[in-house]
């Protein structure tokens, strides 16, 4: 079932002005939504342009919904950073049209793939503290194609 936030392009701008603004209500920010607002973000820019937006308004929502951001739980930048470079791999293999269709076509692919991360990394990289807060380099398999 689609999410109610990619029916339109309003629908999916409102969402993400909520996420934004922190008004989004905690159980509405699934890994669905983490992997939409990736590929609004990243439709026509890059991931280096992307990553510290998405830095800024995860753990400022985070922290909004009563959240903390700690060595141990919240924010995590070796994911966030690992997503936003799959997603932007997948929409330079598949262009959309709009960000919306990017964001439709992006959650239709890997909106229920929580686990992807364990191809690249394994349980000790992902529960490690120093990755949480800065990148780490796959232990497992390389990135296809990452940007520099």
């Amino acid at each position: 079932m689609r999410p109610e936030y990619l029916s339109s392009p309003e629908a999916l701008d409102s969402f993400l002005h909520c996420f934004e603004a922190r008004i989004l209500p905690k159980a509405e920010w699934t890994h669905a939504a983490h992997v939409a607002a990736a590929a609004y973000y990243l439709h026509g820019s890059s991931v280096a342009s992307v990553l510290p937006l998405m830095r800024a308004r995860i753990s400022a929502f985070n922290l909004a919904v009563g959240g903390a951001n700690t060595p141990t739980s919240g924010y995590h930048e070796t994911l966030t950073h690992l997503w936003l470079l799959i997603v932007a791999e997948f929409l330079r293999q598949n262009p959309p049209a709009s960000k919306l269709a990017a964001a439709r076509h992006a959650v239709a692919t890997f909106g229920e793939a929580r686990a992807l991360h364990t191809l690249y990394y394994s349980g000790d990289v992902v529960q490690d503290s120093a990755a949480r807060r800065a990148w780490r380099a796959p232990d497992l398999l390389p990135i296809p194609n990452p940007e520099a």
